[in-house]
């Protein structure tokens, strides 16, 4: 059986991904991201997936046009319906052997039946000492988002 936490998509860059400097958009490099993303968290919850948030998004450098890409997505959390995944960017010039991280960011899922209410997913459990990492990471990102939701609350109440 394949490994179903992790999935990993490789293609070419096309012109159309072009923005105004000449590089990979960054709307582009973000939907290449939903994406790898949404098949990873579909795979691990066997349900459709939504997105509930995109966090942390750093983009280390830019992408050129007609270059290799590579995106890997992995599960790093699980909560009780939601599949937290670490999504890496990198690219490569075909006359390079290996890859450059260009981009990192986590995303959010939650696992929902065809009326959209929310189902429950297997839990994830980190093995290697990486993967542990990455879960704490995930958690402390999930704190984050709690008490900045909270901090914004009056801020978008009717």
């Amino acid at each position: 059986m394949t490994d179903q936490h992790k999935t990993s998509f490789q293609f070419i860059s096309e012109p159309t991904d072009v923005n105004f400097g000449g590089k990979v958009h960054g709307g582009v490099v973000m939907k290449w991201i939903d994406q790898t993303a949404y098949t990873c968290a579909r795979t691990w919850a066997s349900t459709y997936c939504v997105t509930v948030y995109v966090g942390g998004i750093r983009f280390y450098k830019p992408i050129n046009i007609g270059e290799v890409i590579k995106i890997d997505a992995y599960v790093i959390y699980t909560g009780k319906t939601s599949i937290h995944i670490a999504v890496d960017v990198y690219s490569r010039d075909f006359e390079q052997e290996g890859f450059e991280k260009k981009t990192h960011c986590v995303i959010v899922f939650v696992s929902v039946d065809p009326q959209g209410k929310p189902v429950p997913v297997r839990k994830w459990e980190p093995k290697t000492q990486t993967q542990m990492q990455l879960a704490n990471y995930a958690k402390k990102l999930k704190e984050l988002r709690e008490q900045i939701g909270k901090e914004m609350a009056p801020f978008f109440s009717e």
